[in-house]
Formats: structure tokens, sequence, C-alpha cells
């Protein structure tokens, strides 16, 4: 297949430093190269890919702090340019946004629209003006929830290259919290449970200016202490590996219905237990007792008597590696698309069909 993938402005593919959809992005795309497909990266023009580049932008966009109307054009640039030239792909898969996915509404080629974020209202508002004109991917299925009558075409769950990760049995004494530093990301609900149960904790990732730089000055600042709790900055590839593989295990107490959550997979990859609240995806990648702690939301003294009881003892490392191979693996991740993609491609764009073929489980019929 003739497949055009289109990523955000933001972040070259693969980033350096934080990125997640990006690392996806580029799983899937050299990976389908790989396979034998003829796949088109739309993306910054210091990406790395085994697919044909097509840059919009040489580098990335800088936003300098700029609201939403100023993020609305390089976002705009970034999507058009695949939909001025449809015709040369059987397929195009975006991972960007709403502009994106309006333009697949009016596209000859079908469009896949993978959600990667959140459903606030006006997103919904708008994806249900076209639920029936492109085809979309969920990347849990507790995604889902926010939008249930969009034409899904399946959940497909993001996946790691597992070998990557190095694997550790033996830990060392201290919790990580690894992630943007955001209120709904629960950085500070990590720290008052590393206070409480007095387990050292190490943060590492991305503050933004604007609203996350304040929230991290004013609830994570003024409790680094580094010795119990240490910020280690923006941890590029190697580091956070290491951090991750030495961890006892990662906090992941969000505060939002995360659809997926890319540090979770990354810690099992390396044999790290994760503790984690029933939000978003959770559910569905943390196994209680199995392979970390799941509580329920918002339920910090719960998680904190947990680890003090050592429902973490009984975890293994190798099983939380092998649960990473078994369920969220490249591999599956494309099979996964594959699968997709011939379906849609075989069915046409989702305006023609009406929704004939499909239900609203989110699978395509055979």
């Amino acid at each position: 297949m003739k497949i055009a993938e289109i990523a955000p402005p933001w972040v070259k593919v693969p980033p350096d430093r934080y990125g997640g959809i990006e690392w996806i992005v580029s799983l899937l795309t050299d990976g389908l190269v790989e396979r034998g497909h003829d796949v088109t990266l739309y993306a910054l023009g210091d990406s790395v890919t085994r697919g044909e580049l097509r840059a919009p932008f040489d580098e990335a966009v800088d936003l300098g702090g700029k609201d939403f109307y100023g993020a609305v054009h390089p976002m705009a640039a970034q999507s058009v340019a695949p939909f001025l030239e449809a015709d040369r792909y059987d397929v195009i898969h975006d991972h960007t946004g709403p502009i994106a996915a309006c333009l697949g509404a009016l596209s000859d080629t079908p469009v896949l629209h993978t959600l990667h974020g959140p459903f606030n209202p006006d997103v919904q508002q708008l994806f249900r003006m076209i639920a029936d004109k492109i085809y979309f991917n969920s990347i849990s299925d507790a995604q889902r929830s926010g939008c249930p009558e969009l034409n899904y075409i399946g959940t497909i769950y993001n996946a790691v290259e597992v070998e990557t990760y190095p694997f550790r049995s033996e830990k060392e004494d201290y919790a990580l919290f690894l992630g943007r530093f955001s209120e709904d990301k629960g950085a500070h609900n990590a720290i008052y449970v590393a206070q409480q149960t007095g387990i050292p904790l190490r943060m590492a990732g991305k503050v933004d200016p604007g609203a996350d730089a304040q929230y991290f000055e004013e609830h994570i600042e003024p409790h680094l202490d580094g010795e119990h709790i240490v910020y280690e900055g923006e941890a590029d590839n190697e580091q956070k590996r290491e951090l991750l593989a030495r961890a006892r295990f990662v906090l992941f107490p969000i505060q939002w219905e995360e659809p997926f959550g890319l540090v979770m997979i990354e810690a099992l990859a390396c044999g790290t237990p994760v503790v984690a609240d029933a939000m978003g995806s959770a559910p569905e990648i943390v196994r209680d007792g199995e392979v970390g702690i799941l509580d329920g939301a918002y339920q910090w003294d719960e998680m904190v008597a947990a680890i003090k009881d050592g429902r973490l003892d009984g975890v293994d490392p190798r099983r939380c590696r092998e649960l990473v191979q078994e369920r969220f693996s490249v591999e599956a991740m494309l099979d996964g698309y594959e699968a997709a993609f011939e379906k849609i491609v075989a069915s046409g764009p989702a305006s023609r069909t009406q929704g004939d073929g499909l239900n609203r489980t989110g699978l395509l019929q055979d």
C-alpha cells in the first residue's frame, strides 16, 4: 500500500527527548516500510525515517507561548500538505488533530485519524460533525467514552521496542515520576505518595512555558530537596531508560482520563512495576498484583497503604516485561494498523460508505 503518515510539527521524528506521539509515528513508519509498504512521512525536516520524508517545516515550530490561534497556523500548514497530493496514496493516516481530520472529511482518499489526545467540548462538537466522514482509531478502549459515536475502526494500542529497554531484576530504592509536568499528570500526587511512604522520589520530564511552568514553580519546586525529592531535568532517551530500569517502581498518579500513557509500558519493559490510579487506560495496562498496583481514582492514601503493605513484593520483573512483549510490542501494533488499512482501502472513503459494514463496537464487519 501507499501510505501517508502525518506527524505534528512540534517535535522531530523520532524525538530526542519528550515526544510520545512522535515515537509511535517513527515505529509505525519504519515498521511499515520494513513490511514492504511505500510510506511517506510528513514531519519536521530534521526527522529520520526509512520512508520518504516530506517536510513543511525544516525544524520545530517555536510557539513561544502563543495561544491557540498562534498554534493553528503551523498545524494547518503541516496538515494540508498531504491532502494537496492525496491522489498519491491509498490511505492517509493522521496523528495531528482536528484540522487534518476536517480536511480528511473532504478527501477522496480514505483517511484514518488516530486519536492521541483528550476530548474537550470543542473537539467533541467538531468530530461529531464529521463522525461518519473519516475512520477513527482509539489507542485504548477507555478513550472512546469521550465520544463513542465516531466511526471507529478499532482500538490499536501504542507500542515500544522492548529490546531497546534495559531489563533489571535488581532495583534501587527510589520511586520514579517520568512525564510532562502538568497538573493533569499528577506530579504533585507522586510527591505526596513518596512523602507518606518515606520512599525517595526521582522526577524527570519536560516543563513547558506558561501554565506548566507556573504549576512546577508553585507545586513541585518547593518540595525539591536534592535528597528525598530530586528533579533530574528532562532526561534524554538513554537517561530515561536507565532511570526506568533502576527504579523500584514508577508512579503514574494521573488525574485525568489519559488515553494511553506510554511511560507505563516503558517501565514494564524494563521489568519495573507501575503504581497507578484507575483512570483512563491504566486498567487496560496495569494488572493489579501481577505487574503493579492499581487503585481507585484519586485514592492517594489507599495507594500509600498498598505500597506500605508490600503489595509490590510479589511482582516478578520478568512478568512485567513479558506482558509488554505479549500485548504492546511493535509487531502487535503493526499487525493492527495493517489490518485496519486493508479494510479501509477495501471499503473506500468513509463518507461514501455511509456507515455500511460498520458497527458501533468499533470494528469493521467482515
